[in-house]
């Protein structure tokens, strides 16, 4: 058996054109789609970066392993203490650990492990090429790792192979020789004047008024796809632009490595996987470029599976799934069994038999940028702040996503009934939670006891002070009021 594992940071889906997208952003992936099984409600059940694949390569959520921030204690995994073994979980019971075990020879081309500190994710690999750029590589710098190791073992049976790309994530710094494929294309027909009017009247790390917030960029001159604010139209189209181009450029390369298993005789043998650690908001919520909420767009990613031995018509599954749902169903189609402690649960035998089965409801939670967990159930999104990470939120959301995709109407005052129904079922899970967790912590309750979500700890009055300086003074006061009085 061979598993390639395309994953692409911060690729939402509808900004794919097999997932409805109007713009030519992704001819490889689309064709992928076309010869595989598309997944449309597919959710990390932790966000950003570190949690998320975290909860993806553990099977388990960001409460149980202990990994839910970027920063603080809560950027570890918890302590096994003295139930900890000759291996820990991570050595014993990971997603490459158990891949492993099935007589897969696992290997990573990815420098994530090294961005975050996330030495526990390298548990299970084989081989490790950490690309060395700390998350700043474009595609050619992972292509030429990936496709010299496919021309050297491509042709061996029995290998995992994950090739981690970075080009839609900020900053958007996709070659400027590449020019812009999408500069005559108009945009999406939700960027709307009154809409953009909407953002620049709020405020909040990477909103429209700063969506480069403090980033440690240096000069914006050398991502000339990035404007300093998000202030006209012409504005806006420029960074959706760079994102798309990003993705563009990140397709091609991809096309580079199908073409390489063609060549070798063995893309018709290889499952071909391509997902998502997270999604990104574009706007929603007035978050331009980044992942900071238990939101639709944060959480929502692709998946898409193209492996004829298994399946070898073109399927869209509609079914709730958690992402390590997909990892877990990974281990048995390869032979293993799912350890105990996952949180992830295989559906195996339904997509062998071309049928869908999934959950219920999913439970989302964010604690890098803000402290807010979410549940999503039937039509519905509803979000419960704990901290707002500095943005200007509403500390109950409730968005009809049929109805409004790009979450510009909260309902949570007009559906108290739902609200109700949402939150109870989010404290249902909690309490799940509390009594399957390893501790009595809930490590949500560690971020806040540590001052807030990392990105944003401490920062109320430089972002205050931005503002002003930015001429945003009703911003700025409403911004202390809320975290300063």
């Amino acid at each position: 058996m061979r598993i390639l594992y395309i994953d692409a940071d911060s690729l939402r889906p509808d900004h794919l054109g097999c997932y409805g997208y109007q713009r030519a952003t992704s001819p490889h992936i689309d064709a992928l789609a076309a010869d595989g099984t598309r997944f449309t409600e597919v959710y990390v059940s932790d966000s950003p970066c570190l949690p998320s694949r975290t909860a993806q390569w553990s099977g388990r959520f960001g409460y149980l392993n202990g990994v839910v921030g970027h920063g603080g204690t809560a950027a570890q995994p918890f302590i096994e203490g003295s139930t900890r073994g000759f291996q820990d979980q991570f050595g014993r019971t990971s997603w490459m650990a158990c891949l492993q075990a099935t007589g897969l020879h696992t290997v990573t081309v990815s420098s994530f492990g090294a961005r975050h500190s996330a030495w526990h994710w390298y548990a299970g690999f084989d081989e490790i090429y950490n690309t060395g750029k700390r998350g700043m590589e474009t595609a050619d710098d992972i292509n030429g790792i990936a496709l010299d190791w496919l021309r050297r073992k491509g042709a061996d049976d029995n290998w995992f192979l994950h090739v981690n790309y970075w080009d839609p994530h900020t900053p958007y710094r996709t070659p400027d020789a590449y020019g812009n494929p999408f500069a005559a294309d108009p945009l999406p027909a939700h960027y709307t004047q009154a809409f953009l009017d909407r953002c620049l009247k709020g405020y909040g790390p990477h909103s429209a008024l700063e969506p480069n917030h403090h980033d440690s960029l240096g000069s914006l001159h050398q991502f000339p796809r990035m404007p300093e604010q998000i202030d006209s139209l012409t504005a806006l189209k420029q960074w959706i632009d760079g994102y798309d181009v990003g993705v563009r450029y990140m397709d091609d390369h991809i096309g580079q490595i199908l073409q390489t298993l063609r060549d070798l005789g063995v893309y018709d043998d290889t499952m071909v996987i391509l997902s998502a650690d997270h999604g990104e908001n574009l706007g929603e919520l007035n978050v331009w470029g980044d992942h900071q909420t238990a939101d639709q767009f944060t959480h929502h990613v692709p998946l898409i599976v193209r492996y004829p031995a298994c399946a070898s018509t073109a399927r869209v599954d509609t079914a709730l799934h958690y992402q390590f749902d997909w990892a877990a169903t990974l281990i048995e189609l390869a032979g293993g069994s799912v350890p105990t402690n996952w949180s992830g649960e295989s559906f195996a035998s339904a997509w062998r038999e071309q049928s869908q089965a999934g959950r219920d409801l999913l439970v989302l939670s964010q604690n890098a940028w803000s402290c807010q967990r979410s549940v999503r159930f039937g039509e519905y999104l509803c979000i419960r702040t704990l901290h707002d990470g500095l943005k200007d939120l509403e500390p109950i959301l409730l968005f009809n996503l049929a109805v409004d995709p790009y979450e510009q109407h909260n309902l949570a005052g007009e559906q108290p009934e739902l609200v109700a129904q949402a939150l109870a079922l989010l404290n249902y899970w909690e309490a799940e939670m509390k009594l399957a967790a390893p501790g009595n912590v809930d490590p949500m309750m560690t971020v806040l006891r540590e001052g807030g979500p990392f990105h944003t700890r401490g920062q109320t009055e430089a972002l205050a002070v931005r503002l002003e300086a930015l001429g945003a003074r009703e911003q700025a006061a409403r911004l202390r009021r809320k975290h300063l009085s």
